[in-house]
Protein backbone atom coordinates (compact mmCIF):
# COMPACT_ATOMS: atom_id res chain seq x y z
CA UNK A 1 0.00 0.00 0.00
CA UNK A 2 1.58 2.95 -1.43
CA UNK A 3 1.55 5.45 1.46
CA UNK A 4 2.70 9.24 1.69
CA UNK A 5 3.45 10.78 5.29
CA UNK A 6 2.47 14.62 5.07
CA UNK A 7 3.93 16.80 7.84
CA UNK A 8 1.71 20.03 8.19
CA UNK A 9 3.17 23.29 9.88
CA UNK A 10 1.95 26.52 9.42
CA UNK A 11 3.64 29.74 11.06
CA UNK A 12 0.50 31.65 12.21
CA UNK A 13 -0.33 29.72 15.70
CA UNK A 14 -2.29 31.52 17.99
CA UNK A 15 -1.23 29.85 20.89
CA UNK A 16 2.47 29.83 19.68
CA UNK A 17 3.87 31.40 16.80
CA UNK A 18 6.49 30.68 14.54
CA UNK A 19 6.05 27.18 16.56
CA UNK A 20 7.55 25.09 13.77
CA UNK A 21 10.81 26.85 13.59
CA UNK A 22 11.70 26.43 17.64
CA UNK A 23 14.99 25.51 18.16
CA UNK A 24 14.95 22.13 20.42
CA UNK A 25 18.45 21.15 21.85
CA UNK A 26 18.55 17.24 22.84
CA UNK A 27 21.50 16.29 25.36
CA UNK A 28 24.58 16.45 23.05
CA UNK A 29 23.97 19.59 22.44
CA UNK A 30 23.02 18.90 18.81
CA UNK A 31 20.00 21.90 17.96
CA UNK A 32 17.47 21.65 15.61
CA UNK A 33 14.24 23.28 14.79
CA UNK A 34 10.48 21.91 15.45
CA UNK A 35 9.81 21.30 11.88
CA UNK A 36 13.18 18.60 11.28
CA UNK A 37 12.73 16.78 14.09
CA UNK A 38 9.25 15.80 13.28
CA UNK A 39 10.49 15.29 10.18
CA UNK A 40 13.32 12.99 10.65
CA UNK A 41 10.39 11.21 13.01
CA UNK A 42 9.01 10.40 9.95
CA UNK A 43 11.90 9.36 8.10
CA UNK A 44 12.08 7.18 10.71
CA UNK A 45 8.75 5.26 10.02
CA UNK A 46 9.73 1.41 8.28
CA UNK A 47 8.62 1.11 4.34
CA UNK A 48 10.06 3.71 2.42
CA UNK A 49 7.35 6.21 2.52
CA UNK A 50 7.44 9.33 0.48
CA UNK A 51 7.88 12.04 2.90
CA UNK A 52 6.55 16.07 2.57
CA UNK A 53 6.27 18.76 4.51
CA UNK A 54 3.04 20.78 3.91
CA UNK A 55 3.23 24.73 4.77
CA UNK A 56 2.21 27.98 3.28
CA UNK A 57 5.06 29.69 4.84
CA UNK A 58 7.81 30.58 3.00
CA UNK A 59 10.24 30.61 6.37
CA UNK A 60 9.23 27.06 7.01
CA UNK A 61 9.87 25.76 3.30
CA UNK A 62 13.23 27.44 2.99
CA UNK A 63 14.22 25.89 6.74
CA UNK A 64 12.92 22.47 5.31
CA UNK A 65 14.50 22.57 1.97
CA UNK A 66 17.67 23.54 4.00
CA UNK A 67 18.24 20.07 5.78
CA UNK A 68 17.12 18.19 2.39
CA UNK A 69 13.56 18.12 2.87
CA UNK A 70 10.66 18.24 0.27
CA UNK A 71 7.93 20.66 0.63
CA UNK A 72 4.37 21.07 -1.19
CA UNK A 73 3.58 24.97 -0.41
CA UNK A 74 -0.57 24.91 0.17
CA UNK A 75 -3.60 27.57 0.66
CA UNK A 76 -2.73 30.09 3.87
CA UNK A 77 -6.61 29.26 4.19
CA UNK A 78 -6.53 25.59 5.23
CA UNK A 79 -8.29 25.56 8.48
CA UNK A 80 -6.31 22.47 10.26
CA UNK A 81 -3.87 20.00 9.48
CA UNK A 82 -6.52 17.38 7.83
CA UNK A 83 -7.30 20.22 5.35
CA UNK A 84 -3.55 21.22 4.61
CA UNK A 85 -2.85 17.27 3.91
CA UNK A 86 -5.98 17.59 1.40
CA UNK A 87 -5.00 20.45 -0.47
CA UNK A 88 -1.45 18.89 -0.34
CA UNK A 89 -2.70 15.43 -2.13
CA UNK A 90 -4.35 17.42 -4.80
CA UNK A 91 -0.85 18.54 -5.73
CA UNK A 92 0.60 15.00 -5.46
CA UNK A 93 0.55 13.50 -9.06
CA UNK A 94 1.79 9.69 -8.15
CA UNK A 95 -1.61 9.34 -5.95
CA UNK A 96 -1.20 7.23 -2.75
CA UNK A 97 -3.14 4.18 -1.40
CA UNK A 98 -3.40 5.94 2.09
CA UNK A 99 -2.17 9.27 3.42
CA UNK A 100 -0.28 9.86 7.31
CA UNK A 101 -0.86 13.56 8.75
CA UNK A 102 1.91 13.55 11.11
CA UNK A 103 1.38 16.70 13.00
CA UNK A 104 4.48 18.95 12.80
CA UNK A 105 4.49 19.71 16.97
CA UNK A 106 5.04 15.69 17.38
CA UNK A 107 8.36 15.46 17.21
CA UNK A 108 8.31 12.33 19.70
CA UNK A 109 6.54 10.01 17.86
CA UNK A 110 7.82 6.47 17.96
CA UNK A 111 8.07 5.23 14.29
CA UNK A 112 6.23 2.15 15.14
CA UNK A 113 3.17 4.54 16.13
CA UNK A 114 2.88 5.13 12.56
CA UNK A 115 3.68 1.31 11.57
CA UNK A 116 0.83 0.15 13.73
CA UNK A 117 -1.33 2.67 12.30
CA UNK A 118 -0.56 1.43 8.53
CA UNK A 119 -1.30 -2.03 9.25
CA UNK A 120 -4.39 -1.55 10.93
CA UNK A 121 -5.67 0.42 7.97
CA UNK A 122 -4.73 -2.45 5.94
CA UNK A 123 -6.14 -5.13 7.92
CA UNK A 124 -9.67 -3.13 8.04
CA UNK A 125 -10.59 -1.71 4.54
CA UNK A 126 -13.64 -0.61 6.24
CA UNK A 127 -11.77 2.22 8.70
CA UNK A 128 -12.15 5.35 6.87
CA UNK A 129 -9.65 7.09 8.86
CA UNK A 130 -7.10 6.16 12.02
CA UNK A 131 -5.02 7.57 15.10
CA UNK A 132 -2.55 6.21 17.79
CA UNK A 133 -4.31 6.15 21.42
CA UNK A 134 -1.21 5.75 24.33
CA UNK A 135 -2.97 4.46 28.08
CA UNK A 136 -1.84 7.42 30.43
CA UNK A 137 0.87 6.49 32.87
CA UNK A 138 0.64 8.37 36.31
CA UNK A 139 3.42 10.86 34.87
CA UNK A 140 1.49 11.81 31.82
CA UNK A 141 -1.90 11.94 33.68
CA UNK A 142 -0.33 14.55 35.83
CA UNK A 143 0.97 16.68 33.07
CA UNK A 144 -2.56 17.20 31.54
CA UNK A 145 -4.50 18.00 35.27
CA UNK A 146 -1.63 20.17 35.76
CA UNK A 147 -1.94 21.73 32.21
CA UNK A 148 -5.99 22.10 33.19
CA UNK A 149 -5.77 23.78 36.50
CA UNK A 150 -3.12 26.36 35.11
CA UNK A 151 -6.14 26.77 32.27
CA UNK A 152 -3.88 25.60 29.64
CA UNK A 153 -4.49 23.62 26.32
CA UNK A 154 -2.31 20.62 26.66
CA UNK A 155 -2.75 17.37 24.97
CA UNK A 156 -6.06 15.08 24.06
CA UNK A 157 -7.95 12.54 25.33
CA UNK A 158 -9.82 10.10 23.42
CA UNK A 159 -12.29 7.03 24.35
CA UNK A 160 -13.81 4.68 22.31
CA UNK A 161 -15.59 1.34 21.55
CA UNK A 162 -14.51 -2.28 23.13
CA UNK A 163 -13.47 -2.65 18.98
CA UNK A 164 -11.72 0.87 18.88
CA UNK A 165 -14.15 3.14 17.23
CA UNK A 166 -14.05 6.72 18.44
CA UNK A 167 -16.78 8.25 20.28
CA UNK A 168 -15.31 11.21 21.49
CA UNK A 169 -12.05 13.31 21.46
CA UNK A 170 -11.89 15.81 23.92
CA UNK A 171 -9.25 18.25 25.13
CA UNK A 172 -11.11 17.78 28.60
CA UNK A 173 -9.55 14.70 30.77
CA UNK A 174 -12.18 12.34 29.81
CA UNK A 175 -13.38 9.83 31.14
CA UNK A 176 -14.10 11.21 34.51
CA UNK A 177 -11.51 9.77 36.78
CA UNK A 178 -12.64 9.38 40.58
CA UNK A 179 -10.39 8.69 43.60
CA UNK A 180 -10.41 4.92 43.55
CA UNK A 181 -10.51 4.53 39.92
CA UNK A 182 -10.53 1.17 38.51
CA UNK A 183 -6.60 -0.24 37.18
CA UNK A 184 -5.08 0.21 34.58
CA UNK A 185 -5.76 3.77 34.20
CA UNK A 186 -8.69 4.69 32.00
CA UNK A 187 -7.87 8.11 30.13
CA UNK A 188 -6.34 7.58 26.88
CA UNK A 189 -3.73 10.13 25.63
CA UNK A 190 -4.50 11.19 21.62
CA UNK A 191 -1.37 11.22 19.55
CA UNK A 192 -1.13 13.48 16.95
CA UNK A 193 -1.02 10.69 13.92
CA UNK A 194 -4.04 10.38 11.37
CA UNK A 195 -4.00 7.83 8.28
CA UNK A 196 -6.29 8.57 6.04
CA UNK A 197 -7.96 7.20 2.94
CA UNK A 198 -7.95 9.36 0.13
CA UNK A 199 -11.19 9.44 -0.68
CA UNK A 200 -12.49 10.38 2.97
CA UNK A 201 -9.60 13.10 2.81
CA UNK A 202 -11.07 14.38 -0.52
CA UNK A 203 -14.72 15.00 1.35
CA UNK A 204 -13.06 16.06 4.84
CA UNK A 205 -11.98 18.97 2.82
CA UNK A 206 -15.71 19.93 1.45
CA UNK A 207 -17.05 19.40 5.08
CA UNK A 208 -18.96 22.24 7.03
CA UNK A 209 -16.81 22.21 10.95
CA UNK A 210 -19.42 21.12 12.94
CA UNK A 211 -19.85 23.08 16.74
CA UNK A 212 -17.82 20.13 18.55
CA UNK A 213 -14.98 20.88 16.32
CA UNK A 214 -15.61 23.87 16.84
CA UNK A 215 -15.64 24.36 20.65
CA UNK A 216 -12.77 21.76 21.08
CA UNK A 217 -10.78 22.94 18.10
CA UNK A 218 -10.31 19.05 16.87
CA UNK A 219 -10.05 18.85 13.49
CA UNK A 220 -10.45 14.63 14.32
CA UNK A 221 -14.11 15.40 15.14
CA UNK A 222 -15.08 16.21 11.74
CA UNK A 223 -15.06 12.85 10.83
CA UNK A 224 -17.23 11.88 13.64
CA UNK A 225 -19.38 14.72 13.29
CA UNK A 226 -20.19 13.28 9.74
CA UNK A 227 -20.69 9.70 10.45
CA UNK A 228 -17.60 8.30 9.37
CA UNK A 229 -15.40 5.64 10.91
CA UNK A 230 -12.39 6.43 12.92
CA UNK A 231 -10.23 3.76 14.67
CA UNK A 232 -8.50 4.05 17.86
CA UNK A 233 -5.47 2.32 17.28
CA UNK A 234 -3.84 1.60 20.93
CA UNK A 235 -0.08 1.38 20.99
CA UNK A 236 2.83 1.31 23.53
CA UNK A 237 5.44 3.85 24.21
CA UNK A 238 7.16 0.96 25.44
CA UNK A 239 9.53 3.53 28.20
CA UNK A 240 9.80 6.23 25.83
CA UNK A 241 7.93 9.89 26.59
CA UNK A 242 5.68 11.08 24.33
CA UNK A 243 4.40 14.68 24.48
CA UNK A 244 3.66 17.42 22.11
CA UNK A 245 4.74 20.87 21.50
CA UNK A 246 1.43 22.86 22.10
CA UNK A 247 2.63 25.42 24.47
CA UNK A 248 5.90 27.07 25.28
CA UNK A 249 5.75 25.17 28.66
CA UNK A 250 6.69 21.81 26.61
CA UNK A 251 9.56 22.92 25.41
CA UNK A 252 11.25 22.21 28.87
CA UNK A 253 9.33 18.43 29.10
CA UNK A 254 10.22 17.74 24.80
CA UNK A 255 13.98 18.83 25.53
CA UNK A 256 14.66 17.06 28.89
CA UNK A 257 13.29 13.88 26.77
CA UNK A 258 15.48 14.26 23.46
Amino acid sequence: MKTTIIIPARYASTRFPGKPLQILKASDGTEKTLVQRSWEAAMAVKGGHDVVVATDDKRIADCVRSFGGEVIMTDANCANGTERCADALRQIKDRPELIVNLQGDAPMTPPWFVEELIASMRADPNVDAATPVLRCDTETLGHFLEDRRNDRVGGTTAVFTHDGRALYFSKEVIPFVPDRALLPCPVFHHVGVYAYRPDVLEQYANWQEGPLEANEGLEQLRFLENGRVMKCVEVDAKGRMFWELNNPEDISRIEGAL
